[in-house]
């Protein structure tokens, strides 16, 4: 039985079909729900190490409003669910590392992440975040498939 489920989401459809999957499955296991978004911020530096200040605030409020969104839908269905927004801040950082010890210190019992289904070369040039959180993650991931 899964407690605590946290689930990652981007915005994207895939992370919204990953996003209902998580809460059917807190709703059925009466569980606790932790929505995370990550932010990129060192994607948004400039060369000389500066900051471009109206385009981070603006995937800051993206960003939240992706996770109220999430939020609505979860207290919709009944379930509880505390929101957070990750900003990766530092250059080595990503989002698969963060979404992990999040999981890790909250105490999450599953991860659950959409997967986009990326293959050959859009994969090799993209990467897949969900990806990696399964070879990271020392506790079950499910991973929901795009449709």
């Amino acid at each position: 039985m899964y407690k605590h489920i946290l689930v990652a989401i981007d915005g994207s459809e895939t992370a919204q079909h990953a996003l209902k999957a998580a809460i059917r499955l807190a709703k059925v296991q009466q569980s606790e729900l932790l929505v995370v978004h990550v932010i990129n911020e060192i994607s948004m530096s400039l060369p000389e190490g500066g900051y471009v200040p109206d385009v981070q605030e603006a995937f800051r409020e993206s960003g939240r409003e992706i996770l109220r969104q999430a939020e609505s839908d979860a207290r919709k269905a009944g379930v509880t669910a505390e929101t957070i927004l990750l900003e990766i801040d530092k250059f080595g950082q990503n989002a698969a590392d963060m979404i992990v010890a999040e999981a890790e210190n909250r105490g999450a019992d599953l991860i659950v992440i959409g997967s986009h289904g990326r293959r050959g070369i859009r994969r090799l040039l993209l990467g897949s975040i969900a990806e990696s959180v399964m070879r990271l993650a020392s506790r079950p991931v499910l991973l929901i498939r795009g449709e």
